[in-house]
């Protein structure tokens, strides 16, 4: 593991100076104080990322010379019609972005650019850096560490995107293991809406995606963020996604994960203005070795607020799936609704689950609950559906399928939510 800090150090220390320098040195700073998180560590006690600091771990900063025909298997679906923006190995490449069509709907810019510039300075300001308080451990400060290689995104009041804004992660690992560190920081103005959907793809070997998108959401606005992880069983991922809201707004995210080696996703929802609404879903089927450890964080500053969280697992194999879900209700937070449900179904014998929701609440004028659940698959539905002639095969995924439809519902693009539901088709088919 030393072998590859060490490594990490030096590619630290030859970044050239920019207006993100400061932030940089003082996250690098915290990141070596810190350290990587050990078992030892609550939050990470179920995922082993020092194990992923390999001496033979990469970490490549240049254009690795990738094409668009290189990539062609692992496009969403209507790409053509969306504004796609690609990181390869982290590292925005605008070469094969489509943005220009959208630029009187949305604004993009080296995340360095950005806060040089007069217009925005103050936008990146208020927003980098605000998912640190909630995520107090190395492998965050790592990625803010090397944000200087990371983008800006600016919806302007008033703008309702007419295409999907499309990101894609992707890991050309062809030439051995690799780290890739991407930064996103979008801010949507006043009335605007905005459909965000992040894919990830890794090419050739094993890869290590560590990953942070703030999102600062203005009055009247409303966000819709996806989340689609199918990478397979050598990606390994920790991905931080973090929405604040500072007026009275609207923000939908949906977490897919379907594959991976070890996979964290950290989901925050900060709701600093009275009457914010937010909705919560994740979806887990695993099979393999894969363990995916969902963290989920939302945050009442502020009364009359309303959040919903729902997240379903189906495992197994020798799958493991973590839910650790907290609701903070802050004092001046009254009139606050909150509800949060984990529910899992495990296959095998060998798959398990780790679920634990949390409630912290400091007010008196509230309701809130949470719950979660771990069983079988249905043995009276099952036997129904076989007394009917289908086999017991076509039967389980049937329920299976219908289990998780109610996460998928919540994918507001059509296309998107079809090329989600036949990816669980499939795997449903040949994989469970």
């Amino acid at each position: 593991m030393q072998e590859s800090i060490n490594h990490i150090t030096e590619l630290h220390e030859s970044l050239p100076g920019d207006s993100l320098s400061d932030f940089s040195d003082r996250a690098f700073k915290d990141f070596n104080q810190l350290g990587i998180p050990k078992a030892k560590h609550e939050e990470w006690r179920y995922v082993k990322v020092s194990s992923l600091f390999r001496k033979d771990l990469t970490y490549p900063l240049h254009d690795s010379g990738l094409t668009i025909e290189d990539l062609q298997d692992h496009l969403l679906p209507d790409h053509d019609q969306a504004t796609t923006i690609f990181f390869i190995n982290g590292i925005y490449a605008p070469a094969l972005s489509m943005v220009n069509h959208a630029q009187d709907e949305l604004v993009l810019l080296p995340l360095s650019v950005a806060a040089a510039s007069t217009e925005y300075a103050d936008k990146v300001k208020s927003t980098l850096g605000q998912s640190t308080p909630y995520h107090p451990d190395g492998i965050h400060a790592l990625n803010a560490a090397f944000s200087s290689k990371g983008i800006f995104i600016a919806v302007p009041p008033g703008k309702t995107l007419a295409r999907p804004v499309y990101i894609y992660q992707v890991s050309d690992s062809r030439k051995g293991y690799t780290l890739s560190q991407p930064r996103t920081l979008v801010h949507v103005g006043a009335g605007s809406s905005i459909h965000l959907a992040t894919t990830y793809a890794t090419l050739g070997h094993e890869s290590f995606t560590n990953e942070v998108t703030e999102v600062l959401v203005e009055k009247d606005a409303s966000v819709y963020y996806y989340k689609i992880q199918d990478e397979g069983a050598k990606a390994h991922h920790v991905g931080t996604t973090s929405i604040r809201q500072i007026g009275k707004s609207l923000t939908n995210a949906v977490t897919i994960s379907l594959s991976g080696g070890l996979v964290r996703n950290n989901l925050d929802m900060i709701m600093e203005a009275e009457y914010g609404e937010s909705h919560m879903y994740g979806l887990y089927l695993l099979n393999g070795n894969t363990l995916v450890d969902n963290h989920t964080i939302v945050d009442n500053a502020k009364p009359h607020c309303l959040s919903n969280e729902l997240y379903k697992g189906i495992l197994d194999g020798h799958s493991t799936g973590v839910f650790n879900g907290k609701i903070f209700v802050r004092k001046d937070a009254q009139k606050t609704n909150a509800y949060q449900s984990n529910k899992n179904i495990l296959l095998g014998d060998h798959a398990t689950v780790n679920t634990k929701p949390q409630l912290e609440i400091f007010a008196d004028d509230v309701k809130c609950s949470h719950g979660c659940t771990v069983g079988r698959p249905d043995d009276d539905a099952l036997f129904y559906l076989r007394s009917r002639g289908i086999s017991e095969k076509n039967a389980r995924s049937l329920l299976l399928h219908a289990y998780a439809v109610d996460i998928l519902d919540k994918i507001q693009l059509p296309a998107l939510r079809a090329h989600v539901d036949e990816l669980i088709s499939e795997r449903l088919e040949f994989n469970f």
